[in-house]
């Protein structure tokens, strides 16, 4: 048992508790909820040693603060947000350690909408239906079914033996265009529309307004026209990536906290590979639809998770050999971005410095 924990310092403006969601339990009305950008996740888990389904913090638009109460293995993916650990900066998909009492600081993200951060161990929330993950509507899971606030104290699980400093090239796809494709299967009801209706939808661009959040995004742009002039249907199961056309025409794609069922038509669903775009995605951004087959999506989901599963951890930098006090170490500096780190035997650290002056 671990006696690991963290303290919410600053909760920022909306923290949330997510692992890889709360699946099985939508034919009861159960939101899958979990982590709305999970390419992020799986990198963060894999940084730390993790199982792919521990639990995390997701912070939107930054803006968290925490304090590490014992030595922890952490790791930052998603939108940047200029993070420091003791007011030194730090990089994202790169692994470090923070002492106890070290205060990690996020700023305002910069090139999408959420940051991740993720523990060796992970959060140790009460589990509701096999889930950590928080679901703010109905207040399950997380912390009370509720945003993180001041002062929060939250457990952090043992860490594995595979919890050391390294960096992955495997980027997830933060946001920062201001516009974006994303690919999509047409159905299940796409017959309910006309083809004047589905060639608006697949050739106009759309904007993302700030009606958005986890339950979907609302779209403003073209309207798409139905057959019957009726975008109502009887109520049935959505998923993840569902685009519904509602009364107005308007596109609204829905997702990690998507109710389980609804009753306006379904036109397209975006292909797995591309929800953690959506996940990135700021009011403003402009999309568009390209419709593929079945067949290729299921090969592009499939081709993305064998290479965050398994690609290499590679060291931060390659470390020179030292004798200190006849004591052997591996020592090396490096810079990731705008983020400088200092690797001590394999573990890496944020460290601050202009320049360095090689010993006479």
């Amino acid at each position: 048992m671990s006696d690991t924990s963290i303290r919410i310092v600053q909760p920022g403006p909306l923290t949330l508790v997510q692992d890889a969601g709360r699946s099985g339990f939508q034919r009861l009305g159960v939101s899958v909820s979990g982590a709305a950008d999970m390419d992020s996740l799986l990198i963060g888990n894999r940084l730390v040693g993790n199982s792919s389904n521990a639990a995390a913090l997701e912070a939107m638009l930054g803006g968290l603060s925490l304090e590490f109460t014992a030595e922890s293995v952490f790791a930052l993916t998603g939108a940047d947000t200029q993070a420091r650990l003791d007011g030194v900066l730090l990089g994202t998909n790169v692994s470090y350690v923070a002492h106890g009492g070290s205060i990690l600081e996020l700023g305002m993200a910069t090139d999408g909408l959420r940051s991740y951060v993720s523990i060796a161990g992970g959060i140790e929330a009460q589990e509701t239906l096999g889930s950590r993950s928080t679901h703010v509507a109905s207040e399950v899971g997380g912390v009370e079914g509720r945003a993180l606030k001041q002062d929060d104290v939250l457990a952090i699980g043992a860490a594995s033996d595979t919890a050391v400093s390294g960096v992955t090239h495997v980027k997830p796809p933060v946001s920062n265009h201001s516009e974006l494709e994303v690919r999509v299967i047409l159905g299940p009801q796409d017959v309910l529309f006309s083809d004047s209706g589905i060639s608006t939808f697949l050739e106009s661009q759309y904007t993302i307004t700030d009606q958005s959040n986890r339950q979907g995004l609302r779209l403003d742009g073209p309207v798409v026209e139905s057959k019957s002039g009726s975008y109502d249907i009887i109520s049935d199961a959505v998923v993840n990536g569902s685009v519904q056309i509602p009364g107005d025409g308007k596109p609204i794609v829905l997702l990690a906290d998507r109710q389980t069922t609804g009753g306006y038509a379904k036109i397209a669903t975006v292909a797995s590979v591309d929800l953690p775009l959506l996940g990135q995605a700021t009011p403003g951004t402009k999309l568009s639809f390209k419709a593929i087959s079945v067949a290729e999506a299921q090969s592009l989901y499939a081709e993305k998770r064998e290479l965050i599963a398994n690609s290499p951890l590679e060291e931060v930098i390659v470390s020179e050999q030292f004798a200190v006090n006849d004591s052997q170490y591996q020592i090396g500096v490096a810079q990731n971005g705008s983020a400088k780190l200092v690797t001590l035997d394999g573990i890496a650290y944020p460290v601050s410095f202009e320049e360095i002056t090689p010993a006479n």
